[in-house]
């Protein structure tokens, strides 16, 4: 890793002090995701961006590894303000190593020697500024992990607010109660990726499955709009059993939660197996209907499964909202209601 990108990478941050607390050693614990890593004088955390240095933890702040106006059904949210856009942005690391992370070039920074991406200096108004003047009415933090960023989400998100904007993670759920109180205030939309349902599979990422069924069910409670994604990949989570588990996990905590089975391509250290088939992701469609939940969407795999991206009403079975992948092709809601017979249906929708 060239010694440049370290440095800048270094030398933009700020004190942390939210998430510090010094032990008796006189190493800093940081709970800002799941790890709560102790890190001693002149080391970092496992995520590798959030360091201790003179005694006092230094975190990620006024800079960003991406920015991109995009279609709200990319994070995905598909029940929020269906067909408008977001304001994308990112940082660089994360706390997981998944072997087929598609954003692996942000978020691998400082682990991979191949990744890394060239910071670039902004400030928290500049970005909300940005959303106002594309119009988009959501602004999000994607492409690396943000709760190892989430002082400079919290920064940004403030600004957005300001202007009526609505903001939204899109994380791997490795979340802590304390973060998800300090991000509560300011923080709208919740995506989580449930990665599998196997301990042993969620240790070889890097993370516990434990704390991230956790922090869903800490999401629901503070009462952030939730929608989780499993991007199913041939042989690491895409058994009938484990997949039933995923299902019937979210259904238990509301039938309501949406949940996207998306399609894995080869990608990263995963360049050992096949990319998911339409019909791996019409079983894991069929499994989350047959558990419980209303509203299962198939995604990666635009127009080859017709209707499985649709929204259609658990009541009557009315199409409201038809896709192709992140184009709306049509609504038919009237004001968060099946014109047909009634019903609510729960989102974000004006």
């Amino acid at each position: 890793m060239p010694a440049t990108l370290a440095q800048s990478l270094h030398e933009l941050t700020v004190p942390g002090a939210c998430f510090a607390r010094r032990e008796s050693d006189g190493a800093i614990r940081c709970w800002a995701c799941g790890h709560e890593c102790l890190i001693p004088e002149g080391k970092s955390g496992v995520c590798k961006v959030r360091h201790v240095e003179g005694g006092e933890l230094r975190v990620p702040f006024g800079y960003t590894g991406g920015v991109a106006v995009d279609p709200i059904e990319k994070k995905p949210f598909f029940h929020v303000l269906p067909g408008s856009e977001a304001l994308s942005f990112g940082m660089l690391g994360c706390d997981f190593k998944c072997g087929y992370c598609q954003n692996w070039l942000t978020s691998q920074t400082l682990r991979d020697e191949s990744a890394g991406v060239a910071p670039r200096p902004v400030a928290a108004r500049e970005l909300a500024m940005l959303a106002q003047r594309h119009g988009c009415p959501v602004i999000v933090s994607t492409y690396n992990e943000p709760l190892i960023t989430a002082e400079w989400a919290r920064a940004v998100f403030e600004e957005a607010r300001a202007l009526g904007i609505r903001c939204g993670f899109v994380s791997n759920g490795n979340a802590t109660p304390e973060v998800l109180d300090y991000l509560r205030p300011v923080l709208d939309l919740y995506k989580v990726d449930l990665k599998g349902f196997q301990k042993r599979s969620y240790a070889q990422l890097g993370g516990r499955l434990e704390t991230v069924l956790q922090s869903i069910d800490g999401i629901l409670e503070r009462g952030l709009w939730l929608e989780v994604v499993t991007l199913v990949v041939p042989g690491f989570n895409d058994s009938t059993e484990e997949l039933t588990q995923i299902a019937e996990f979210l259904a238990a905590r509301s039938p309501d939660i949406p949940w996207h089975v998306t399609a894995f391509h080869t990608d990263y250290k995963f360049q050992d197996r096949r990319s998911t088939r339409a019909d791996d992701l019409l079983r894991a469609h069929e499994i989350g209907k047959a558990a419980g939940l209303h509203f299962v969407y198939c995604g990666n795999r635009p127009g080859q499964l017709p209707g499985l991206e649709d929204t259609t009403c658990p009541g009557c079975g009315a199409a409201l909202i038809r896709r192709v992948g992140f184009t709306v092709l049509g609504s038919l809601l009237k004001e968060g209601r099946c014109p047909g017979c009634g019903r609510a249906i729960p989102g974000v929708w004006t």
